[in-house]
């Protein structure tokens, strides 16, 4: 099926999506004003909320952008590996990776779990939030289908695969937070809270044993895990 040509919206959309992302893994989250994004794509600022309706809507489709890349990752890596424990390593280190080269991707999406699912979906037009949930899901997807087949193949003991692969989307992205700040927080002796050094000098493994562990010792979810509306 050959693709719908791009109309002038859709394409200027595109070019201030692009330059977001630009200044996203040039500077990071909190380094991307709308005034620089507006000036990177020739544009006055004024123009750009013409096509979003808020500066928090233009963040999150250009974590789309960031999704659908990593899409395709993930799908890369699970062409290459047929055995479930296999496949799971495999994304495992291809989120790790894609982590690691987009430090914005992970500050972006720390900041989307801050907020309320309905919160976040009154302040975004429905378009935006219809794809946000769809990009998501198609990424969790290929997670869940790995998780499920390990099931099936008693190789993992996974009673939920959808709720597990949530999981471990989140605890991944902690532990690449972790490593990042490498810094924890303990009781001393005298019953003092201190800070203390963390270093994950093998980040992949550290990663990957803890969803192994996750995913072979049966987290339950318990019973009747229904899709919470919002």
């Amino acid at each position: 099926m050959t693709a719908r040509p791009r109309t002038p919206r859709q394409l200027r959309e595109r070019d201030i999506v692009r330059g977001t992302r630009a200044l996203f893994d040039e500077r990071g989250l909190q380094d991307a004003p709308v005034e620089e994004i507006a000036r990177s794509v020739g544009i006055a600022r004024g123009l750009i909320y013409r096509y979003f309706s808020s500066k928090e809507e233009l963040y999150i489709a250009t974590m789309l952008d960031y999704l659908e890349e990593l899409h395709g990752v993930m799908t890369e890596a699970v062409d290459m590996a047929r055995d479930p424990a296999a496949r799971l390593e495999r994304l495992t280190r291809a989120f790790i990776g894609f982590c690691e080269r987009y430090p914005a991707f992970l500050d972006s999406s720390l900041a989307l779990m801050k907020r309320p699912a309905a919160q976040l979906r009154d302040n975004v037009s429905p378009s935006v939030w219809i794809n946000l949930g769809q990009g998501m899901a198609d990424c969790l997807e290929i997670l869940a289908t790995t998780l499920r087949d390990g099931s099936e193949a008693e190789v993992f003991a996974v009673t939920d695969p959808d709720a597990m692969a949530n999981l471990l989307w989140a605890q991944m992205l902690g532990l690449m937070h972790l490593a990042r700040i490498k810094v924890g927080v303990r009781r001393t002796p005298e019953g003092n809270a201190a800070l203390f050094r963390i270093d994950l000098d093998d980040l992949e493994e550290a990663c990957l044993q803890s969803a192994m562990a996750v995913v072979r010792g049966g987290v339950s979810f318990g019973p009747g895990v229904a899709p919470a509306r919002v």
